[in-house]
């Protein structure tokens, strides 16, 4: 079945069908695609699309020949689109939880259509890797995708500043929601398999040189992928501000889960079932205060990393906030003796632990 989603401010029709998000263009377009299929930047392409490749719901992706690139030429196909006219993402998202923001100013619109989740690959630029592979083409599938459609024409250079804008807000997204990385202890910037198209009308009389945070074109780019990417990520995932509104949401990155302060807590030979415990934990971990203060105390332990605050203060301020937690429950504090992540994270446990055997207690 084919849905007509809309008809962007450039006359470009957008459907879905076949499991694809496909923009048909409406006249000539400039674009840029970060896609390893006919990636780069082209004046020619008919169209551009977004494909969901999974075989079935909870399936992993279908791959319909040896390569990446092979496998989209087919996927084109099977759209009805010239394999050699287009750019096409491939993505685990559904394309039923795609969002389309826009927003304008003036004669400007920009429109964003946006698929995306990173609860599985979620990642921060700089954390270690072990993808290498420099004659093969990659077979991953994109995660947080992006088509971005600008109502103005412009010079090539421009297009390449809307992407890196377009990036900065992806990223400012993430970071809004605190989302962690999978593979360090830091805050995620985006997956390791986002990909982003962006559109210029070539035939458009609006004509404009600046995509950047300074230009009115940039602020809409900013606003409005940073609402999409939000919405996308909340419809495919759930990742929104309530579902982070737990410490373990906040700590997982650290390597701190219910099952960690299980193991410590029955050390202690307390008897109790592991689903009683667990369900006290849950309760615990989304209350106002054992939030807000374990939150503090995250950021407190970034910015150590960061290189921003030295070891003995970040030290003071963490026994300060551990204080403060204890006292709010009316409980013993911890003391930790070194600004370390494993230091730091055993030292809120203990509290946490001993916040939880009060209440069991009782």
């Amino acid at each position: 079945m084919a849905v007509k989603l809309c008809t962007v401010s450039t006359g470009d029709e957008v459907y879905f069908y076949d499991k694809s998000i496909v923009v048909f263009f409406a006249g000539r377009r400039k674009v840029l695609s970060t896609s390893v299929y006919n990636g780069g930047y082209h004046e020619d392409f008919k169209a551009v699309y977004n494909h969901d490749a999974k075989q079935g719901e909870g399936m992993p992706c279908e791959m319909l020949a040896d390569t990446y690139v092979e496998n989209m030429r087919l996927v084109s196909k099977k759209l009805a689109l010239d394999p050699d006219k287009v750019s096409g993402m491939g993505t685990a998202a559904s394309m039923e939880n795609a969002v389309v923001e826009k927003m304008s100013y003036k004669d400007l619109t920009v429109t964003a259509v946006v698929t995306g989740g990173i609860e599985t690959n979620g990642g921060r630029v700089g954390d270690p890797a072990d993808y290498y592979r420099p004659i093969e083409k990659p077979d991953k599938f994109g995660t947080i995708n992006i088509i971005l459609v600008l109502g103005s024409d412009m010079p090539p250079g421009t297009l390449a500043r809307a992407l890196v804008t377009c990036t900065e807000a992806k990223t400012a997204a993430i970071q809004e929601l605190l989302e962690g990385s999978k593979y360090s202890t830091g805050i995620a910037t985006g997956s390791g398999t986002d990909q982003t198209i962006i559109i210029a009308d070539a035939a458009s009389p609006l004509y404009l040189e600046g995509a950047g945070k300074h230009s009115k074109m940039g602020e809409l780019i900013g606003k409005v992928v940073i609402k999409a990417v939000k919405r996308a990520l909340d419809k495919q995932s759930g990742l929104n501000p309530v579902k982070q509104h737990d410490v373990f949401r906040r700590l997982k990155r650290f390597s701190v889960t219910p099952m960690k302060i299980w193991q410590e807590y029955s050390k202690k030979g307390k008897k109790i079932l592991k689903p009683q415990y667990l369900l006290q934990v849950e309760k615990l971990a989304v209350e106002d205060a054992m939030l807000t203060y374990t939150s503090l105390y995250a950021h407190l332990l970034d910015q150590f990393l960061w290189q921003l605050l030295q070891r003995q203060e970040t030290i003071r301020a963490a026994n300060k906030i551990l204080k403060v937690l204890a006292e709010e429950y009316t409980v013993e504090t911890a003391v930790i003796k070194e600004a370390a992540v494993d230091d730091m994270m055993d030292a809120w446990i203990v509290v946490f632990n001993r916040i939880l055997d009060k209440r069991i207690t009782v």
